[in-house]
């Protein structure tokens, strides 16, 4: 079996795991939420978000620990953004029978909340590289990210928490939560986990490995492949809830799933590691496009509180052009971004 095809199929089946493990998480992550009477757009936003976000999070920690690949990482992280923002709303569009529609509290609190994590994600990279510069040679910019930095995009989640924690204070559920055994879902929940950390291990490695077979940098396998397999779960969980009328919880997952991202998996894997370096050069273009890509998101929402099959097909389009700037960048037919990391 060629070294091709042997990575192809550990990537496929590390995605396939990913899926039986975010179908486990779901089921808990929904049923927890009914027994303790969370809003839908707290249960999309935190609940479902944040465990569906598990292999962004696995990703992070694997790539530094245990291979020292914090770019890698990071590119996996900026990559699912992406993904989630572009090709989650508009799969989830083109599968409701209906529009996709969304309110003001989503649009106004969720999107731009988004928009403040994208823009402190940018400045904690850059106090990295202002205040704890590290020398490079070709003029590339590179800064190491401390723990104490790291904490400023963790902080800003905390207040995202204190904001959805209001929204719950005058709510009340009716829905029946009576047949529901939180020790067995949160058992559940801790199954899907570990599924979860198997699959992110093999797509780690795939991606590494076509890195070394197509002489490319980790970093186009980990904004791609890696991105587009660890973000299945965020796909699997908004797509069922737009066929079954739920627009709302829908994307509250995309928006919550993107900033526990941006503000918690990045750090997580900083403050474990005590430190790692960030090429801004490279991640000041990357988070450039994310910026763009969710502008375009929330005009298209703001537009009649909705989501039509016209604007999801333009949210594609926009997607497989940026993936194929990306490789074009990687493999050198491109040089927009002239300190993307080697091979």
């Amino acid at each position: 079996m060629s070294p091709i095809l042997l990575w192809t199929l550990v990537a496929l089946v590390g995605t396939a795991i990913i899926w039986w493990g975010s179908g486990l998480l779901e089921r808990a992550s929904e049923r927890l939420s009914a027994y303790y009477r969370l809003p839908d757009i707290v249960q999309g936003a935190i609940v479902v978000a944040v465990g569906s976000s598990f292999p962004e999070l696995s990703t992070t920690v694997i790539s530094t620990l245990v291979h020292g690949e914090f770019e890698l990482g990071v590119a996996a992280i900026v990559g699912s953004a992406l993904f989630n923002i572009l090709v989650i709303p508009a799969l989830s569009g083109l599968a409701s029978r209906h529009k996709l529609t969304a309110n003001r509290d989503l649009v106004y609190k969720e999107a731009q909340f988004y928009m403040i994590a994208v823009a402190v994600l940018t400045l904690t990279f850059a106090f990295a590289a202002i205040y704890h510069p590290v020398k490079s040679s070709g003029g590339v910019i590179i800064g190491e990210i401390t723990p104490l930095l790291a904490l400023i995009p963790v902080a800003l989640y905390g207040l995202y928490l204190f904001v959805q924690y209001q929204d719950t204070l005058d709510y009340e559920s009716d829905v029946d939560a009576s047949d529901i055994r939180p020790g067995r879902e949160w058992l559940r929940l801790g199954l899907s986990l570990i599924v979860i950390v198997v699959g992110v291990e093999a797509l780690v490695q795939a991606a590494l490995n076509f890195g070394e077979i197509f002489n490319t940098p980790s970093f186009l396998w980990g904004i791609t492949v890696v991105a587009a397999g660890t973000s299945i779960p965020d796909a699997f969980v908004s797509v069922r809830a737009a066929r079954q009328g739920r627009g709302i919880t829908s994307i509250a997952n995309v928006l919550g799933s993107n900033t526990f991202d941006l503000l918690v998996c990045i750090s997580a894997g900083v403050l474990i590691a005590g430190g790692a370096l960030v090429n801004f050069s490279v991640a000041a273009p990357m988070l450039g496009a994310l910026t763009a890509a969710t502008v375009v998101l929330f005009l298209m929402m703001r537009t009649g509180m909705l989501l039509s099959k016209p604007e999801c097909a333009v949210l594609l389009t926009l997607y497989v052009a940026f993936i194929v700037w990306i490789s074009a960048e990687s493999f050198g037919a491109l040089d927009w971004v002239p300190h993307l990391p080697p091979a």
